[in-house]
């Protein structure tokens, strides 16, 4: 059914939700406040409640979670599905409600949706939307003042799955917070995609006994829980899949938990009926991810970018650092989207650059300055980001930046040259 014949047919209320919030975009862009999708997502729901589940009716949804690489993944997942047809997806990963009405609102035609949502906004979304399949990439700390306790975040995520038993899981077995959300279900493909973090996993969320870990494999000592044969794994070369199916893996993103995040892409495209080889060579297009891994000029420097969020997502960055760059610059902020409480810091090996000359930068420069000192790097401490990368030698400079931090250095970037060429 078109947007046009289901909208004639969409109550009165929905219709002047969407009426609204087009006229609301229209004027954000002729002020000059950027595209408008956030502001008619808010006024779209503010008229009506109902709009997102109206919005997704008729929809082959694909909703994907987890604490870090919720964007990248998602975007791979919508480019595995584009040979069934349009799939709308977020661009710039608003994952709340509001963003995905946007997203929703912008894409009625399509009959596909990837959308990227936010752990703590999984349950009801899905709801909503009811999706065919569900990606759990990850679970770990996050900012607890945001967030809250990781195990509820569990527990809640393993009740909204429980509310949707159609519903395919694609879940990382090597993940123990993950397996216990999908653990129970009945439709469920376990993916092995890497878990280098196991700092909020070493009790079991189900009988708060020890997880015993074993190479890969893990077991509760408290409960009949532990790790699931893999429907689907990767290594440095390969993607492997159900009934044989082997490929070359080949991406342009970096590092191991990338190549996790296309596994668990792939797997949740050919759940819903895309082509094995068709998804892998899909999800090898896809570059950069709303500014990160981006690389951009920057006077005499060559900058690329890099985003990191809690301590897990931090070191899995720092392992994708070229130690042969010309400098590196790494950007703290504390504010409330950052997580104010920074003493995470002090879970971070930022020893793995005690022989690599490093710029401490950011709002909480000097905190990063003092974990460095620890660390045994060797530092300079310049509060502003674009000073920063200018006091590096020529050539290039590898930026590590936590959320804001990413966010206004890519602003200051496009002020300072708006038409700086962009590559991967």
């Amino acid at each position: 059914m078109s947007a046009g014949a289901a909208g004639s047919r969409r109550p009165a209320r929905t219709r002047l939700a969407l009426s609204a919030a087009a006229t609301a975009r229209w004027a954000s862009q002729k002020a000059g406040r950027g595209k408008g999708s956030m502001i008619g997502g808010l006024i779209g729901l503010k008229i009506d409640p109902r709009l997102m589940p109206r919005l997704a009716a008729g929809k082959r949804t694909a909703i994907v979670t987890g604490t870090n690489g919720k964007s990248t993944t998602t975007r791979m997942t919508a480019a595995a599905l584009g040979s069934l047809g349009d799939v709308i997806t977020q661009v710039d990963g608003a994952n709340m409600d509001a963003g995905i009405v946007a997203t929703l609102m912008l894409g009625q035609e399509a009959p596909l949706a990837a959308l990227e949502v936010d752990e703590l906004h999984v349950p009801h979304v899905a709801d909503a939307v009811d999706p065919e399949v569900l990606v759990l990439l990850n679970l770990s700390r996050d900012q607890l003042d945001r967030v809250g306790e990781i195990n509820a975040i569990e527990r809640a995520l393993r009740s909204g799955a429980q509310r949707h038993p159609g519903t395919t899981l694609i879940a990382n077995c090597d993940d123990v917070l993950i397996t216990s959300v999908a653990y129970d279900s009945q439709k469920v493909v376990w993916v092995a995609a890497g878990s280098s973090w196991a700092g909020d996993s070493v009790s079991c969320p189900r009988s708060g006994e020890p997880i015993v870990r074993d190479g890969v494999d893990w077991y509760s000592t408290g409960a009949d829980f532990r790790r699931p044969t893999p429907d689907w794994r990767f290594d440095d070369v390969n993607i492997y899949g159900p009934n044989g199916f082997q490929a070359p893996l080949e991406l342009r993103l970096p590092g191991t938990a990338n190549r996790g995040n296309a596994t668990q892409a792939v797997a949740a495209a050919v759940t819903m009926g895309v082509d094995p080889a068709a998804a892998v060579a899909a999800v090898g297009t896809v570059g950069e991810i709303a500014g990160r891994y981006a690389i951009r000029t920057v006077g005499d420097h060559q900058v690329r970018m890099l985003l990191a969020k809690n301590p897990a997502g931090w070191q899995e960055a720092l392992s994708m650092i070229d130690q042969d760059a010309d400098g590196l610059v790494i950007a703290v902020n504390g504010q409330v989207p950052d997580g104010e409480d920074l003493s995470w810091l002090w879970d971070v090996r930022f020893e793995h650059f005690e022989s690599m000359q490093v710029v401490a930068s950011g709002e909480r420069g000097t905190d990063l300055g003092v974990r460095l000192t620890y660390a045994g790097a060797e530092h300079t401490t310049i509060a502003d980001p674009l000073r920063a990368i200018a006091s590096c030698p020529p050539g290039r400079v590898e930026v590590l930046a936590n959320y804001t931090a990413f966010r206004d250095l890519s602003t200051a970037i496009d002020r300072l040259n708006p038409a700086a060429a962009r590559g991967n």
